[in-house]
């Protein structure tokens, strides 16, 4: 009996077995390379969250003010109090329109950030419709009835107001005030003095000596139509406190 024949193993290499590593290292390589884009993402967020809220990259270089009139600019800047360098992004802008608006003779404040370091503050100042004379000088009261601001001499072109307790509280300071927002832009320049010691006993004096029985704020434009029509009449006094019933003496 012959003995076996011994040989190659006829065992057989899967034919796919390369592809299928090469396959799996470049998916490899994809998810690594997607790992990395992510990390660095993730990096380069984190570096700039960094930069932007807590270094001055963004930080306030320029604070703008709009609107200043007798106030300057710096008086501005100063009571919005803004420190230089700031981050931009973390400025506290209520805060910053409450100082602002604390100072008297500001009515309106609006605080805007601009990048790369700009802040901007935009404001309206007061505008005086009438002067108290008070021991310390003369008061300015604006539209509102609001005592912002005393001047040592009367404001040119502002009618004196004659007032016990002048405040935006006050009745009689709120009866001329509401007189005098609503008269006709023809009647102002004449208009010297606005006196009441209540709300219902409002009167004028006009240039010439010429006074006029207002009583109350209430239908201001109807009794100043009226009252258009009686200066052309002779007179001294004109009483539109009841328009339907006006006179002239």
């Amino acid at each position: 009996m012959s003995a076996p024949v011994r040989g190659r193993s006829t065992r057989v290499r899967p034919a796919n077995r390369r592809p299928k590593s090469a396959e799996y290292r470049a998916r490899r390589r994809v998810i690594l390379r997607r790992r990395l884009v992510a990390l660095l993402t993730l990096l380069s967020i984190v570096g700039l969250t960094y930069g932007v809220f807590f270094t001055p990259l963004l930080g306030v270089r320029n604070v703008d003010v709009h609107g200043a009139v007798v106030l300057t600019d710096d008086e501005v800047r100063r009571a919005a109090a803004i420190e230089p360098g700031s981050p931009l992004v973390r400025l506290d802008l209520r805060g910053i329109r409450e100082r602002v608006a604390a100072v008297p003779r500001i009515a309106t404040i609006e605080v805007e950030r601009q990048l790369p370091g700009t802040v901007r503050l935009l404001i309206t100042e007061r505008v005086p419709v009438g002067s108290v004379k008070l021991p310390d000088g003369f008061h300015l009261v604006d539209s509102t009835g609001m005592d912002y601001a005393v001047l040592p001499t009367a404001a040119p072109g502002v009618p004196e107001l004659v007032v016990a307790t002048p405040s935006s509280t006050d009745p009689a300071t709120r009866a001329v005030v509401g007189v005098l927002n609503e008269l006709p832009e023809k009647l102002r320049p004449d208009v010297l003095q606005v006196s009441a010691t209540s709300g219902a006993d409002v009167k004028l004096t006009l240039s010439g000596n010429r006074v006029v029985k207002w009583g109350s704020s209430d239908d201001t434009p109807r009794k100043a139509a009226v009252l258009m029509v009686l200066l052309s009449r002779p007179g001294t006094t004109y009483d539109v406190s009841s328009p339907d019933l006006a006179t002239v003496s």
